[in-house]
């Protein structure tokens, strides 16, 4: 995937959109704070997540962070690769980093989603 294609969300996930489908990761930028993944606990396949609760946690040699989901809808794919090798998300969290994708109950709220300059732009003015 190419990251200038991207949505992002001021949380630091990102999305593509294909139809009523969005697949959702982390930006590299959150990969990069978090530093070495070690742990990447999802949902299952058949759960509903909803915009901006928490679906599952990344866990690095820092700390544990929630992941937000930026759509509601139903989990259709896991990443289940991420099971053995969550280091995934520092090497490609834009590809075969990928996290989840969900079949959305209706379109995200465009507001709350940033295009890729808009994400760097928020990136750097909160200072991260």
């Amino acid at each position: 995937m190419n990251p200038e294609d991207l949505m992002y969300t001021k949380e630091h996930e990102w999305l593509q959109i294909e139809g009523d489908t969005a697949t959702i990761g982390i930006t590299a930028h959150a990969q990069e704070e978090l530093g070495d993944v070690v742990y990447v606990e999802l949902p299952s396949v058949g759960d509903h997540v909803e915009t901006g609760e928490a679906f599952g946690t990344v866990e690095s040699v820092k700390a544990v962070s929630e992941l937000f989901a930026p759509v509601s809808g139903e989990v259709l794919r896991v990443n289940e690769t991420l099971e053995d090798t969550p280091e995934l998300v520092n090497g490609d969290p834009y590809g075969k980093g990928w996290m989840i994708a969900v079949r959305m109950t209706s379109k995200p709220d465009e507001s709350d989603l940033l295009s890729a300059d808009e994400y760097a732009e928020h990136v750097s003015e909160d200072g991260e």
